[in-house]
């Protein structure tokens, strides 16, 4: 399931282009953003089909090399670490992945020089070499492996990013969110468990979050326009960066209207999408806005927060 933070980055970017169009209705807008939740999903799968496809193009290496009338010793007795990796057997034996094959295919049949450059990367890395060259062989060595080769290689792979943005546009500035997720999907898989993929969300709960988040803030946009100019105090809302406006009204949104949701958990959150897609300043700027907000809001009882630890 997609997490929160990429589900609320997904309320932003589209309660953004809902006020950039003035003429998309709230309905249209909402379709656009679970559109664009299940090309979250999507880029998430097409990181574990390019495992699937380097370790493929790994098994036609080591073939080619082994039916050469010159093979060497090596090429005729190769080190198969790579290729017979236990994180890679289980993912390509998901039923999940398969599904998503037979109704999706696997777009990487398509970028040959893509594999093949990230695969002489791989080879050439530090982390393949210590592999290859550890005795040990187990579940755990291999997880650990994949994780190193998703967060030390592949993330900064750079010919990968033209080629996604060149299959979707929704992918341009959440690659990193979706590379986590699958980095936590191989962490929390078991020897003994077939691999547990992610869907688009957690449960109806998640769901129903995210559209309720986008729709609260949508109808409330005059009260929390409001409240957000009387408390960027010296700052004429006109001068303030539109993102950092459209953050706080979703957080106020947040903030009023979802009392299971603790505040500093609120906060945080907001305040870290602000360093990743707005000003440099705007993390300050917006926490100290949010901060006079909640302490008016909560001596009027418009902040409810229900449960220990909730405050």
């Amino acid at each position: 399931m997609l997490n929160r933070r990429l589900l609320r980055v997904k309320v932003m970017q589209v309660l953004y282009a809902h006020y950039q169009n003035s003429d998309t209705s709230i309905q249209n807008s909402e379709k656009e953003m679970f559109h664009s939740i299940s090309k979250s999903l999507d880029l998430y799968y097409l990181y574990i089909l390019l495992l699937l496809e380097l370790r493929d193009y790994a098994i036609g290496r080591i073939e080619f090399a082994k039916n050469k009338k010159t093979a060497s010793s090596e090429e005729k007795n190769p080190n198969t670490k790579f290729v017979t990796n236990k994180i890679f057997s289980k993912l390509a034996d998901s039923k999940d992945v398969q599904k998503y094959i037979d109704q999706n295919g696997n777009n990487w049949s398509n970028y040959p020089e893509i594999i093949k450059s990230l695969y002489n990367d791989i080879t050439s890395s530090q982390q393949y070499q210590d592999h290859l060259a550890k005795k040990e062989s187990s579940f755990d060595a291999d997880k650990k492996f994949v994780i190193k080769l998703l967060e030390k290689v592949i993330a900064y792979h750079e010919p990968l990013y033209p080629t996604f943005e060149d299959q979707s546009i929704y992918w341009n500035d959440e690659i990193e969110f979706v590379l986590s997720m699958v980095v936590k999907t191989v962490k929390s898989m078991e020897e003994t468990e077939p691999a547990e993929l992610m869907g688009e969300f957690k449960d109806e709960e998640d769901r129903d979050f995210v559209k309720d988040l986008f729709r609260k803030a949508v109808l409330n946009k005059e009260e929390y326009r409001e409240l957000i100019d009387k408390y960027a105090k010296n700052w004429e809302l006109d001068r303030v960066a539109f993102m950092d406006v459209v953050l706080m009204q979703i957080a106020l949104a947040e903030l009023t209207q979802f009392p299971n949701i603790p505040i500093k958990v609120t906060m945080n959150e907001y305040i870290e999408i602000a360093k990743h897609y707005s000003t440099e300043k705007s993390g300050v700027f917006i926490n100290g806005v949010l901060d006079k907000a909640i302490v008016d809001l909560t001596n009027d009882k418009k902040i409810k927060k229900s449960g220990k630890g909730l405050a």
